[in-house]
């Protein structure tokens, strides 16, 4: 099976950092707003280079959302940072009317998603946010695995027109994906191939996919991981052809079971290809304070879960 090397250990939040700060040298028509939380989103090197780009918003994200829109009108790629819960649920109404029914071409970047936002509790811990932005139509949605990706993916979006949700994450995670590899919107990561069993991951959950999958050979289950980073559009093609291939599905994802990725494959599968499905994700309940390892196992999100996910769903073919 094939082994990855591990690259370091970083947070995703600092991809969008370094990408933001690159993709803003590159491209002038780059903008940045934050709703101050200027450090915590690592906007600070862009800030410093660009300061005649670079707005604050202050604590008013619904205001922030209706500027960025604003300034697309005028040419710029408004690229916007708070976090997720904020990203999303406190300016659904600004989101969905002033961006995306409008088809503006706003970047909406979500740091401190999931569970792993960790000791700040239920109330900053969003795990709705993928189902609640890929319901919007004309919404893009990414979930990048790791801190290269996450830099890549910052990058991409100004080359692709319209509206962007881009999901990344606090906690230092390893870095498995190469610095040079290219980042393809609506194009999966096929990881690893295997014969037995699909397993397809998004963000924090690729890394945790491909533990499952090495322990899982050791048993002599052969896994096949596909790094899922772009939920809307989704790679229905990579889908299909590894289901075919294994004839059963676990989706892993940090995210509510409803909404998410794995109801996204599901749809695809019932309409062109029913098959046995086990998910791997927080089973309708918030969050909780705690350290984002310790939460990742208690409410399922580890190694194990997977490769318990893998061995139930292996049973139902």
């Amino acid at each position: 099976m094939k082994q990855f090397e591990i690259l370091g250990k970083k947070d995703t939040r600092s991809g969008f950092g370094e990408g933001l700060l690159e993709i803003g040298r590159k491209n002038p028509d780059v903008v940045a707003l934050c709703a101050d939380l200027t450090g915590s989103l690592k906007m600070d090197a862009f800030l410093k280079e660009f300061p005649e780009r670079f707005f604050q918003a202050g604590i008013a994200e619904a205001n922030m959302i209706g500027m960025a829109a604003g300034m697309t009108i005028g040419g710029k790629i408004p690229y916007t940072g708070t976090f997720a819960n904020f990203s999303t649920g406190r300016v659904y109404d600004q989101i969905r009317q002033s961006v995306a029914y409008s088809q503006k071409n706003v970047k909406i970047c979500a740091s401190h998603a999931g569970l792993t936002l960790g000791e700040d509790g239920a109330t900053h811990q969003i795990l709705e946010d993928i189902g609640m932005m890929r319901m919007l139509p004309n919404m893009t949605v990414i979930v990048p695995a790791d801190f290269n990706q996450t830099k890549q993916a910052t990058m991409a979006i100004a080359d692709h027109f319209g509206p962007v949700y881009l999901r990344f994450g606090r906690p230092v995670v390893p870095i498995f994906v190469q610095p040079d590899a290219k980042f393809i919107i609506g194009k999966a990561d096929l990881l690893i191939e295997g014969t037995d069993v699909t397993i397809i991951a998004c963000g924090h959950l690729v890394w945790k996919s491909i533990e499952a999958a090495q322990q899982l050979a050791e048993q002599g289950i052969s896994a096949e991981v596909i790094n899922m980073h772009t939920i809307k559009p989704l790679d229905e093609k990579a889908i299909l052809d590894s289901v075919r291939k294994t004839k059963c599905v676990v989706t892993a994802e940090e995210h509510m079971l409803n909404g998410g990725l794995g109801d996204a494959v599901a749809q695809v599968l019932a309409r062109h290809l029913p098959s046995p499905q086990e998910y791997v994700g927080v089973n309708d309940t918030f969050g909780e304070s705690g350290t984002p390892d310790e939460l990742m196992v208690k409410y399922g999100l580890d190694t194990p879960n997977i490769v318990e996910a893998v061995k139930k769903v292996i049973k139902r073919k």
